[in-house]
């Protein structure tokens, strides 16, 4: 309990700190007064930050205890951007920079971060190995891919990984840890469909890429309903469709963007992005049109690791004590942790934070998302106690 109590003594710290943040948020790559902030803060635990990707900063924390130099290394990752989102929340802490936010809890998952390694630096001499602490740019748009090939996973090189996030879909008192996919792959799209433009009153001297389009994007929901089992979750949606400048005339193309989602690493067998291409190829065909398709993936399927799943749950459940529940959770959203997890065994988990009274009952993204700041010690006493785990069962996970 002596880390629990070290931590409630921390709490104004931390909700202090992420306030601070909440107030001057910043975009992907443009966090340069968070990065300086979290830089000063490792220093005065002794720690020696390293920037990396401009924005990004490293610090690793070597245990003092017998055998910890030959120990392994577990990573903790925080990220560190807000959302180009024009707050509406009527708090003292409310962004001061004008059509940003941290809508989606990055300020806390820094905030706790940073305490966590305050408690940690504390513990060396119950260490066994090496603890890499990572604060993360650009979430959003997939920072985490430029973090590795900058190096973020080497000098000392990583075995395992740990992230969490701040959740408004489970409720205060909530720690959501499964194995397996838990957040989706996500693979953006465009379709331009092409066909002969003319007049509406003459139809059949035009080839209307309009009727196509909208075959197409019937015909596509074949993908998640009748190609993929159900067990195989997959989410495709057509978001934005851009065609034609006057009611009496078929235009040449239509535009059509959207996502695939899903909860599973592709195979040969089941492809949502290569079956989407076959669909509007040979929709395509029947219409006489052509196409263009282009589709790329933002995110990987965050996989979590079963042994270290494990030790979370081992210590969510001393943490919660009976007073909240672990329950198995998955989502549909991406999440470009997936970056590390492809190469070392990795948690990620999802701490609940909804509650109506604290006024956190909004969806992410939301102008009126916010947080139960009271979750944030919980948050913090998740990444201490499983990293001590980690050292005290001596996870020798490695690099494949």
């Amino acid at each position: 309990m002596k880390i629990r109590a070290e931590i409630l003594d921390l709490t104004d710290e931390l909700i202090h700190i992420r306030r601070d943040l909440h107030m001057h948020p910043e975009l992907g790559f443009q966090e340069f007064r968070t990065a300086d902030f979290v830089e000063r803060y490792l220093r005065d635990l002794g720690l020696e930050p390293q920037r990396l990707a401009e924005t990004g900063v490293v610090a690793t924390m070597a245990g003092t205890a017998r055998g910890s130099s030959d120990g392994p290394v577990i990573m903790l990752r925080a990220d560190m951007d807000a959302l180009p989102v024009q707050e509406e929340n009527d708090i003292p802490y409310k962004s001061l920079n004008d059509g940003i936010m941290h809508a989606c809890a990055h300020d806390g998952h820094t905030a706790m971060l940073l305490v966590a390694a305050k408690v940690l630096s504390g513990m060396r001499d119950r260490i066994r190995g090496k603890v890499k602490f990572l604060f993360q740019p650009n979430e959003e748009v997939a920072g985490a891919e430029i973090m590795c090939e900058a190096g973020a996973m080497e000098n000392p090189r990583v075995n395992a990984a740990l992230g969490l996030h701040l959740w408004t879909p489970l409720p205060s008192g909530t720690i959501g840890a499964s194995s397996g996919g838990v957040m989706a792959s996500l693979d953006v799209f465009r379709i331009v469909v092409r066909g002969k433009g003319g007049h509406t009153g003459y139809p059949d001297s035009a080839v209307d890429p309009v009727i196509a389009a909208a075959d197409l994007i019937q015909t596509a929901q074949r993908i998640q309903t009748r190609d993929i089992s159900l067990l195989n979750p997959t989410a495709l949606i057509f978001s934005k469709i851009n065609s034609g400048t006057k009611s009496n005339i078929i235009p040449d193309e239509v535009e059509i963007e959207g996502t695939l989602r899903y909860l599973y690493e592709p195979t040969e067998e089941i492809n949502p992005s290569k079956r989407l291409e076959e669909v509007v190829q040979s929709v395509c065909a029947v219409h006489k049109c052509d196409y263009r398709f282009e589709i790329h993936t933002e995110n990987e399927v965050v996989v979590n690791a079963p042994e270290m799943v494990t030790l979370v749950r081992e210590a969510a459940t001393e943490i919660l004590d009976g007073s909240g529940s672990i329950v198995e959770h998955r989502s549909m959203a991406g999440e470009d942790f997936a970056a590390y997890a492809k190469h070392v065994p990795a948690a990620f988990v999802f701490l609940g934070t909804r509650n109506a009274e604290a006024g956190s009952d909004y969806p992410h993204h939301s102008p009126r998302f916010n947080i139960d700041e009271e979750t944030l010690p919980v948050g913090v006493e998740l990444l201490v106690r499983t990293t001590e785990l980690f050292f005290d069962h001596g996870f020798t996970g490695t690099i494949p």
